[in-house]
């Protein structure tokens, strides 16, 4: 693909969505689903009251905290439950009982013992990211090359040598991609946890936009919410990259 191509066609795409959105709605009023020109008036309305960055900045705070709690526990149990055969037995059935349950399904536990706070919301996003991230990690661990392996075996290195230059070098481009998808995830459900437990946020503006009726403002949020969301999405494919571009783990057939 050439190089303007990377930048022109998703570029057409974008302007084209917007000009059937534009058509779908052109004659649509505040109350009504707005089209383009009305969706950025409200923005601008919303931004200049200094409600849109105290959201933005609520919602960005808990996705950040309770994915950073899901990445520093995951990661470690899915090492561990990938690498030992026993651990894997006695922690997968409950981890494969407990991932497909939706994280707001969770809410009325996690109010019950949280309160309708920030905690509850961070929980939620916790989980939503947890099973994921313990999920990719011990797949990842357990698709290494057995050749890594072997090569450990024969120099005879110690535990802690073995996890930080064999096991998590090898599995480091999966583990990235599941982090990737579990980010997603993490901000799907804060806006969700917003809109039925607390009072910021954007996931808050959303529920507030459409009981007042302005769904200008509801949109606009919509709209800031997927823009953050595909630059969340764009700085770990940047730390994707380098990742993949590695041979193999350091100081071991690479």
């Amino acid at each position: 693909m050439k190089p303007w191509e990377r930048v022109v066609l998703p570029l057409a795409g974008v302007l084209g969505f917007i000009a059937l959105w534009a058509l779908a709605t052109r004659h649509a009023t505040p109350s009504d689903i707005p089209g383009p020109r009305l969706t950025l008036l409200g923005l601008i309305e919303i931004a200049r009251s200094g409600a849109l960055l105290r959201n933005v900045v609520a919602s960005v705070f808990r996705v950040a905290v309770g994915f950073s709690l899901a990445v520093a526990l995951g990661v470690p149990l899915g090492l561990l439950v990938g690498w030992r055969a026993r651990v894997h037995l006695v922690l997968n059935p409950i981890v494969q009982a407990l991932r497909p349950i939706s994280p707001i399904a969770w809410l009325p536990v996690a109010t019950l013992l949280m309160g309708s706070g920030d905690a509850a919301a961070v929980f939620l996003i916790f989980l939503a990211a947890f099973f994921p991230i313990v999920v990719a990690t011990a797949a990842a661990v357990r698709s290494i090359d057995g050749k890594y392996l072997r090569v450990a075996e024969n120099f005879a290195l110690g535990r802690r040598v073995f996890v930080t230059h064999v096991m998590l070098p090898a599995a480091l481009p999966q583990i990235v991609t599941g982090l990737r998808v579990a980010l997603g995830v993490a901000w799907v459900v804060v806006v969700a946890a917003e809109m039925l437990g607390v009072r910021s946020g954007l996931g808050y503006q959303v529920n507030d936009g459409r009981n007042s009726l302005r769904f200008d403002y509801v949109v606009a949020a919509m709209v800031v919410i997927g823009l953050i969301g595909f630059s969340l999405d764009s700085i770990l494919r940047r730390l994707e990259r380098p990742v993949d571009g590695r041979r193999g783990p350091r100081g071991v057939g690479a």
